[in-house]
């Protein structure tokens, strides 16, 4: 028992401590799954192209978005934007197919693209949960606490932005302080503001200051993340946000978001085919405003309870567009964002360990290279779970092992081993496994795999109350990375500035 326990603190220790080295990326050696064939993929392109040029993407509110368009020889009427055919296909060949988003600190930096994948945390929760205090609208105190867990997980090497909205602040005001403690609290790569478009403009500023100006015109270092109104309609929101971060050559991924039924046909190949559009229109538009900028193509499918209408996650057909979106992203050079640990789950139970597995597994299969929602997703969306977060974090180490392939080297067929050990005879100390001892197979911080005894002497705890033991020793454990003292400041005199500059508004 005294073993068990002391091999148990040895891998919490490896686990905490991984959390302060900057992780090596994580890059895909397995191939992706393909599911559909070549004259599929060409009937739902073809369909995504009929949309663009026979329907027309409505875009609302914004007119220089649709100044921009009629200068390109878009058709616009009104606020109905139709393309030649080609046209959008056309104007997306100058988006890069994978970038480099830099951090603060140069090692934590991500390639987004390619055989690249990318975790972030679940992004925009009103609610958070946890054992203690249970479900409860977030505030800024539980804010810090999520970014500096995620700075402290290894498996994740993003920060998002809205791990859960800190309710408690104004909205107007809220941004700048979520960006500043993103800044403060973690050196690893963020996103930015988009509700409105001086928002947007105070995140591109605030990472100007931290990265300089000038490093700033020359890399990507904040995106956006939007998503469209669908069915077939840009707002404000999509537009004037790329405008911000592409205007200043900043990336910005847009994401449709489809309950099939509500916002798209219940047929899983129409909601992707206008996924594929309006996505496609919104990376046309992208890179009239600056060729060359950083786009994401996104995927957000969900099926529904046809009899509730609430959406279901997990579930076969999102499942299947998750690899669909996957093909038609490659076939365009895009880098993909899709899935995540996603779950309609209220605990983080065994639905929502069923539920974010298979999410998770077709997203990451499929050749999702960013994966927003990858970690702490709750109750569709609406809860931020402090336990699910850490256990989703352990699974997404997994999945760095899983992708990472097959080495077939020399030390991986181990024929010293072979000389070393007798027929019969047993490997457990021979020099090869003393040698791999330590990264030979993946530990799962947070699975026990002790007998009954030793489980039941220790405690008997499930998964949950575990993982929230690991939340409270991690924040324990965490210490800030540094940051150059005359940046912080320059951050916190502008955060000052803009909140004086308007009253608080809470809606």
């Amino acid at each position: 028992m005294a073993r068990a326990s002391a091999t148990r603190a040895r891998r919490e220790q490896r686990a905490r401590s991984a959390g302060l080295a900057a992780p090596a990326p994580i890059v895909r050696k397995l191939p992706t799954i393909d599911v559909i064939d070549e004259e599929q993929l060409q009937r739902l392109e073809d369909q995504a192209d009929w949309l663009i040029q026979e329907i027309g993407i409505e875009f609302r509110q914004d007119p220089e978005a649709l100044r921009i368009w009629r200068e390109a020889g878009a058709d616009v009427r009104e606020t109905r934007v139709r393309l030649p055919k080609g046209m959008a296909r056309a104007l997306c060949k100058t988006a890069p197919a994978q970038f480099t988003q830099q951090a603060r600190n140069p090692a934590r930096s991500v390639v987004i693209g390619g055989d690249n994948v990318v975790f972030a945390p679940v992004y925009g929760p009103p609610f958070v949960r946890d054992l203690e205090g249970g479900r409860r609208y977030g505030a800024f105190e539980d804010f810090e606490k999520l970014v500096k867990l995620v700075a402290s997980l290894p498996a994740l090497n993003h920060g998002g932005l809205v791990i859960c909205e800190p309710c408690d602040l104004p909205v107007n005001k809220r941004h700048l302080d979520m960006l500043l403690a993103h800044m403060r609290y973690s050196d690893k790569p963020f996103l930015g503001a988009i509700t409105e478009m001086s928002r947007a403009e105070d995140s591109v500023e605030m990472a100007r200051v931290l990265f300089g100006a000038e490093f700033l015109e020359q890399h990507c270092v904040i995106m956006g993340n939007v998503n469209t109104n669908s069915p077939l309609m840009v707002d404000k929101v999509v537009t004037e946000a790329i405008r911000t971060y592409c205007g200043a050559g900043q990336g910005i991924v847009v994401a449709p978001f489809i309950l099939g039924g509500a916002m798209g046909p219940v047929t899983t190949a129409a909601a992707v085919s206008q996924a594929l559009a309006e996505a496609m229109v919104c990376c046309a538009f992208s890179q009239l405003v600056r060729p060359g900028a950083p786009f994401v193509l996104g995927n957000f499918l969900s099926s529904m309870s046809l009899k509730s209408g609430a959406p279901t996650f997990g579930m076969p057909e999102p499942v299947l567009s998750n690899f669909v979106i996957g093909q038609l992203a490659r076939r365009l050079e895009l880098p993909l964002r899709c899935g995540g640990a996603l779950t309609a789950s209220k605990l983080p139970d065994a639905q929502a360990a069923y539920e974010s597995a298979d999410s998770l597994q077709s997203t990451v299969l499929g050749g999702a290279n960013f994966v927003l929602h990858s970690a702490g997703w709750l109750e569709s969306g609406l809860v931020t779970s402090f336990e699910k977060l850490v256990l989703d974090a352990d699974r997404l180490g997994a999945y760095r092992k899983l992708v990472g392939g097959l080495d077939t080297d020399d030390n991986a067929l181990a024929r010293d081993a072979y000389e070393e050990v007798e027929p019969a005879g047993h490997f457990l100390g021979c020099g090869h496994t003393m040698r791999n001892y330590e990264t030979a197979f993946y530990e799962a911080v947070l699975s026990d795999s002790e007998s009954f005894e030793q489980w039941s002497d220790n405690g008997g705890k499930d998964a949950a109350q575990r993982a929230s033991e690991r939340c409270k020793a991690l924040l324990e454990a965490y210490q800030a990375p540094p940051l150059d003292e005359a940046k912080a400041e320059e951050l916190e005199a502008f955060v000052a500035r803009r909140k004086e500059s308007m009253d608080d508004a809470w809606y």
